[in-house]
């Protein structure tokens, strides 16, 4: 990701973290202004490379979450039913987009429609991926992100034009058993100067239904999808310091006959013809000023339209929720980001102040007229924020922080009730310190407000009302951890990594779904609590590695004594591998482990466990040296499950292929 110019760094960790050795010495670059090491934030953090998103060799880019705690993929494993749950806030019955932050090249995406999914995209388009757990979140992206935020950062030339050439190609072909899955990529890199250099990618991927492990197909998980990437960067100004980067990315489907519900199947409703269009635009110009402590300014000038087209419904039911029309939400942005250095004596001082206004605009088209269960208006934000990271001896670092959002909601034309417009306001204080070059304690304080969506308060029907008078939903967290960094351990160059997270939010206020005729569709429920557990570790030496996630969330919903729907189940997963690099190879067996989950009233889900295999070869030397080879086999012993926050059984036995050539002049 292009540097957000807050934070000066916590790099108070050993030499294996900062140099990046395991998944927990990344830098993390969404946190704040200086360039900190995933272990060393005081806030539950995971960074994905290009090397994790090649490896996982995924169709969605849910299917990039298997390794990190705390997150997953939820709805089906449509590419238009993919939407996420973090640490148990995301839910496809309830509108729970706007829990979860979710941005393309600082661009913030949203998206939410009545059986689809949420973010539509390829995960070819990317070089890395954050997700920041938990509500911390808040004061740089926006109020309400009780879940946390997931930033995609799209491919770079820089990341291809490694040896002094000014020219690079890549090519990337892959294959998947399940639906007989093809994809074919294409990248073209060039850097003509030091000032100057673009890249182009274009992507192709098509399947036909994937079968679970029992054998039974899964109707509507076809796809033909085509995505795309134009991104440039100028530098200018004394030692190129000022850089003005452009970023267009698009990604767009077309199905005919396909299930009209994505996120699980429902014959009932039928099939419907559907175009799913979805496009991101990014300006961002970057002034990181050597020669002054005061100016290190980022700028972020967006626009994301995701737009879906449906016509030719096969259900019988004479409803505006089968009628040809058109779904879509425009979003505009702008935010202006600085970070003065305010260093003295022993302390590095390090102040962000930053301004973001965003206004979006939901449409909802039908041959049969205007939706009462979605409807159109505006969503106009300002949010104003300050956070300062105050490091003390590079041992103790505090980061207090607070936002204030002024949000205005306007229904369309021809949808009833008046205006709306709320303040909310987000502080938090974290805290990360160093005991020893082994190991590091670190906690956080949050509160954070989530104003009702454009859907929560208009929303109506005959027999049900809108609800004007929806209080904010309010969270209030609590996170405390634990982290440790071993080197040498059984050869003098391997490393330990291992950071714990223990969490409690308790949401009051809560939104939930009525339908309860002559009652608002939408009103406030008692509170929920969710609490749990993380551990993420990582083991790498020159011939071995590791990856441990265990995610152990739970939760109760006060007002019944149940566990909320939304809390996933409880999941452990481990990868062990093995590298020869005289050769170019590196393999490994991954397990998933899930345990079974009851959410009271006859709804239980089984325990169960997968099994991954994969190997990936680059021949070093011979006519075939630079090419890469991956082979992969998903659940290898078939085995026939379902998720608990998944609408339908997952795949069964997958076999996968892969080769990448890359050229450079």
């Amino acid at each position: 990701m292009c540097t957000t110019a807050a934070s000066a760094a916590m790099l108070a960790g050993p030499v294996a973290a900062q140099d990046g050795f395991t998944r927990l010495g990344r830098i993390v670059l969404g946190f704040g202004g200086s360039e900190s090491v995933a272990i060393d934030t005081p806030q539950a953090v995971t960074v994905l490379d290009q090397a994790d998103i090649d490896r996982e060799q995924a169709t969605t880019v849910a299917e990039l979450f298997d390794t990190v705690p705390g997150i997953q993929g939820i709805g089906s494993e449509r590419v238009g039913g993919v939407s996420f749950n973090i640490r148990g806030v995301g839910e496809l019955a309830a509108s729970d987009e706007s829990k979860i932050i979710v941005t393309v090249d600082g661009a913030t995406k949203f998206y939410e429609q009545y059986r689809m999914g949420s973010f539509f995209s390829d995960p070819e388009l990317y070089k890395q991926v954050e997700v920041l757990r938990g509500p911390a979140s808040s004061t740089l992206y926006g109020s309400g992100a009780i879940g946390g935020v997931i930033n995609f950062e799209t491919k770079d030339a820089g990341d291809f034009i490694t040896a002094g050439g000014t020219h690079a190609l890549r090519f990337r072909g892959g294959y998947d058993s399940q639906g007989n899955e093809k994809l074919a990529s294409a990248i073209y890199a060039f850097a003509p100067s030091e000032a100057f250099e673009a890249v182009f990618a274009l992507n192709y991927r098509t399947a036909g239904n994937y079968e679970d492990g029992d054998g039974t197909e899964v109707p509507g998980s076809e796809f033909d999808a085509a995505s795309g990437l134009l991104k440039a960067k100028y530098s200018f100004g004394d030692a190129y310091e000022h850089s003005l980067t452009a970023s267009y990315s698009v990604w767009d489907s077309k199905a005919d006959d396909t299930q009209y519900s994505q996120t699980g199947t429902l014959g009932a409703f039928g099939t419907i013809d559907r175009d799913i269009h979805d496009e991101t635009l990014a300006l961002r110009y970057e002034y990181p000023a050597s020669d002054t402590p005061w100016i290190d300014l980022d700028v972020v000038l967006s626009y994301s339209d995701t737009n879906v087209v449906q016509e030719d419904a096969s259900a019988p039911i004479p409803s505006p929720l089968f009628a040809d029309g058109e779904y879509a939400y425009r979003t505009a942005s702008l935010k202006i980001e600085n970070t003065f250095e305010l260093s003295m004596g022993a302390w590095e001082n390090y102040v962000t102040a930053g301004v973001q206004y965003s206004h979006q605009d939901r449409v909802a088209e039908t041959s049969m007229g205007p939706l009462g269960f979605h409807p159109e208006g505006t969503d106009e934000k300002i949010g104003v924020y300050l956070q300062a990271e105050f490091i003390w001896n590079d041992t103790l670092t505090i980061v207090p922080g607070v936002r204030a959002d002024f949000v205005s909601l306007t229904p369309g034309d021809m949808v009833g009730g008046s205006g709306f417009g709320e303040t909310l306001v987000s502080p938090k204080l974290a805290a990360h310190y160093q005991l020893n070059d082994t190991y590091a304690i670190f906690g956080s304080v949050a509160h954070t407000q989530r104003v009702p969506t454009l859907d929560e308060i208009y929303s109506s029907d005959a027999d049900e009302p809108n609800s004007p008078d929806l209080d904010m939903e309010t969270a209030n967290s609590v996170e405390l951890g634990v982290s440790g960094s071993w080197q040498g351990i059984f050869t003098p160059n391997d490393a330990v990594e291992v950071k714990a997270t223990g969490f409690w939010s308790e949401i009051d206020d809560m939104i939930a779904r009525d339908s309860t005729a002559g009652t608002p569709y939408y009103r406030n429920i008692d509170a929920a609590e969710i609490w749990g557990l993380e551990v993420e570790g990582a083991y790498e030496s020159d011939f071995a590695f590791g990856r441990l996630a265990v995610s152990d969330v739970r939760g109760e919903d006060k007002s019944t004594g149940e566990t909320p729907t939304s809390i996933p189940q409880r999941s452990l997963v481990l990868t062990l591998g093995g590298k020869a690099p005289d050769v170019g190879v590196e393999y490994g067996w991954r397990g998933k482990f899930y345990d079974d989950i009851d959410y009271g009233g006859g709804d239980a889900y089984d325990g169960y466990v997968l099994h991954d295999l994969f190997l990936d070869w680059t021949p070093q030397r011979g006519p075939m040296q630079g090419v890469t080879f991956g082979v992969s086999v998903d659940n290898v012993f078939d085995t026939a499950y379902r998720n608990s926050l998944a609408g339908d059984n997952g795949p069964g036995r997958s076999i996968g292929v892969s080769i990448t050539k890359a050229f450079e002049f």
